[in-house]
């Protein structure tokens, strides 16, 4: 190997390392957090309890391809919503409470 090359690849290996680093901790990480809300808007179901970003809370009443309708307050009212909006999810829970008399 020539000096010109030992030099390249010395200037070059730190550069293409640090490329990596970037990689694994900063993009890879992220795309696994994407992946995750995405699977968290679409699981969702009427019924279940969602916050949106805007911070409004409320009921799953019906949903259709990318929108969903969210029923808020004692009143009813309803809001159509698109699904990126959503930030967090309750899941509607079927089981019903233990019976604390049943446990003693």
């Amino acid at each position: 190997m020539s000096a010109e090359t030992t030099s390249m690849l010395v200037t070059f290996v730190p550069l293409i390392g640090m490329v990596v680093l970037l990689y694994f901790f900063m993009i890879r990480p992220q795309k696994k957090k994407e992946k995750q809300a995405a699977d968290m808007r679409n699981s969702i179901e009427v019924g279940d309890g969602i916050t949106t970003i805007g911070g409004i809370v409320g009921r799953v009443a019906s949903i259709k391809e990318d929108t969903f309708v969210l029923e808020t307050g004692s009143d009813r009212v309803k809001m159509r919503f698109k699904r990126w909006a959503i930030q967090d999810v309750e899941k509607l829970s079927l089981d019903t409470p233990a019976d604390s008399s049943a446990s003693k």
